[in-house]
């Protein structure tokens, strides 16, 4: 296998650069770059010159000798100071070593989960981390690079086959008489971990929205302030306002954290009837997205009827409090009024929600756990049924094991290594 590199810190100018170096060459080429020998768990620091003696650089060399490394290789770690001149010297110098290639993006996790140090929940909880822009995200990431999921599904693994042990015993012995009745012990195991899996797919969709950020679409007829609340909301002139109805006709997304948690903002076009086209799109795109939101902040009259469903959590609020003096439940961009009492519910809403949240938290996550989930159901019916149908329960179980096997990369996932690993950077 080849031995390869990469800068694993930002691009561009820094105090410190880090290059990595992982394979079978790492040691000897940290020997040739020094000039001195290398602890095989340890660090040096020394000077750095390239193959015709030339110094390159002054480096702090840190040596992991393999299995004990991030990707189960020997690697070595350069930390450079970091301007471009000294990383771009650095780089040329180990790409003249034989057998020593530039990685490709993700290679280095790759290697981690070809050689066992990382599961494939792990591999993605780390691309994750290194996405993360709020601190439940951070949370969320940390706990699924910690193997989470993936000692979860190994628990469930365990109880599986005890379970199916069980019923191919009973099944081997068909013609003798078993002394024990296993279908209890069978039904109980397969139920609990049934139990166990349905509750992590029902927590998947929370997952994902903490992952890729919740919605909150603010609706309202024309003119209602909505621009403007938006606006007070990302705290910037993020949307267009002006006296004239109709002024939004696109959505207008801001990105922005509430109690920790990614949400998008949605400002919407002002839902009525009208006869102007392009406005016809856009009314029709603010009620299909106010539908799928998370949450929707209601700025309405009090008998005003937007034909657009009241959901639990979501909120309503008079609109432009500026405007209208003294008045309670209503709120204004302008003011600021009734900003805080929004920003409160919205925060209160979705921190309740996200405690659902499971470990699982990708689509493919929940199709594995779906086909595992499937499975044991259909176990359960067979075995419920009596010996003569064993046979089948026992094929049964073995799918869901397999989905769960799948599910931690051991089998029938390399068509999506290719897809995740392209993912990272080229430094992981």
């Amino acid at each position: 296998m080849d031995t390869i590199f990469a800068l694993a810190t930002a691009q561009g100018k820094a105090g410190v650069a880090v290059i990595r170096v992982s394979g079978p060459s790492a040691h000897d080429i940290g020997v040739r770059l020094t000039g001195k020998p290398i602890p095989d768990r340890g660090m040096v620091f020394s000077k750095l010159q390239n193959q015709a003696g030339d110094i390159l650089d002054e480096a702090l060399v840190l040596s992991f000798t393999g299995p004990n490394s991030f990707t189960g290789e020997d690697v070595i770690e350069l930390q450079l100071h970091g301007s471009t001149a000294v990383v771009s010297a650095v780089m040329s110098t180990l790409s003249d070593f034989p057998d020593v290639r530039l990685a490709e993006p993700g290679e280095f996790t790759r290697r981690a989960l070809e050689n066992g140090k990382l599961d494939l929940t792990q591999v993605e909880g780390l691309a994750d981390l290194i996405d993360a822009e709020t601190e439940a995200q951070r949370k969320q990431a940390q706990a699924a690079l910690a193997g989470g999921l993936g000692k979860l599904a190994e628990r469930w693994r365990t109880d599986l086959i005890r379970a199916a042990s069980l019923i191919e015993v009973t099944i081997d012995f068909a013609d003798e008489d078993v002394p024990v009745d296993v279908t209890p012990e069978v039904c109980a195991l397969l139920s609990a971990v049934h139990a166990d899996i349905q509750r992590e797919i029902e927590g998947v969709p929370i997952a994902e929205r903490i992952r890729d950020g919740f919605e909150v679409a603010i609706i309202g007829a024309p003119n209602a302030g909505k621009s403007t609340l938006l606006n007070a909301l990302a705290g910037r002139q993020a949307a267009i306002t002006s006296e004239y109805a109709g002024t939004t006709r696109d959505i207008i997304e801001v990105r922005m954290e509430m109690a920790g948690l990614p949400v998008t903002l949605l400002d919407t076009a002002g839902l009525r009837e009208t006869e102007d086209h392009v406005e016809k799109i856009g009314i029709s795109l603010a009620r299909s997205r106010a539908e799928t939101a998370d949450i929707r902040v209601f700025l309405v009259e009090a008998e005003e009827d937007l034909e657009v469903a009241f959901q639990a959590g979501d909120i309503r609020f008079l609109p432009k409090a500026d405007l209208r003096g003294a008045s309670d439940g209503a709120i204004s961009g302008v003011t600021g009024q009734g900003v805080d009492s929004l920003i409160d519910h919205v925060a209160a809403t979705l921190k309740n929600r996200a405690t659902r949240a499971g470990v699982a938290s990708r689509a493919r996550h929940s199709e594995a756990l779906n086909r595992a989930a499937n499975g044991l159901t259909t176990a359960i019916s067979m075995v419920q049924r009596g010996p003569e149908f064993y046979d089948l329960a026992a094929e049964d179980m073995r799918s869901a094991i397999r989905a769960l096997e799948t599910l931690v990369g051991r089998i029938n996932v390399e068509t999506l290594l290719d897809e995740i690993f392209s993912s990272f950077c080229l430094g992981k």
